[in-house]
């Protein structure tokens, strides 16, 4: 028996008024509404509010840009969304702060993007395919700002300027 809540009985009652009149008693199974809905045009698989996709991408990137600076994750997990001039440079940032780390063993550098979390994100759109961003990222240490742009290549969102204050 299939539980009804009631968002469940509304999207019923609305998929029955939308029924052709030959099929107004028949009820169909989970089988057989996937099978009608193979046959009719599919919705596209694009979010509602491309803007929404973009603050979604860039929290995601710019927490995971933090850790990496932390040592916490490993940099080629960001090689799908980085172009390959930021990768490169947030590598070679996380390697310095790694080696002044071990040259001095200063304890303020160890807890430098601990613990980070990215607090709020603003987006702009440029032009056509083309976003701005900001992120607000705070950690053990301090508050700092993250400036990123965002640019859609073949249906992918790439960063290809990444800025961390």
């Amino acid at each position: 028996m299939i539980a009804v809540t009631p968002i469940r009985a509304n999207q019923d009652k609305a998929a029955n008024a939308r029924k052709q009149p030959g099929e107004a008693g028949m009820a169909l199974n989970g089988t057989q509404a996937a099978e009608r809905s193979r046959g009719a045009n599919p919705a596209p698989l694009r979010p509602v509010d491309e803007a929404a996709e973009v603050r979604a991408i860039t929290r995601g990137t710019v927490q995971a840009s933090m850790e990496v600076l932390a040592g916490i994750r490993p940099i080629h997990q960001l090689a799908r969304r980085l172009d390959p001039r930021c990768l490169a440079a947030l590598q070679h940032r996380a390697a310095l702060i790694r080696r002044e780390l071990t040259r001095t063993g200063n304890p303020s550098l160890a807890r430098l993007h601990r613990n980070s979390v990215v607090r709020s994100v603003r987006v702009c759109e440029v032009a056509d395919g083309i976003y701005e961003a900001s992120a607000v990222v705070v950690d053990d240490v301090r508050a700092r700002a993250v400036a990123v742009r965002l640019e859609r290549s073949k249906q992918v969102w790439r960063v290809v300027e990444l800025v961390i204050g």
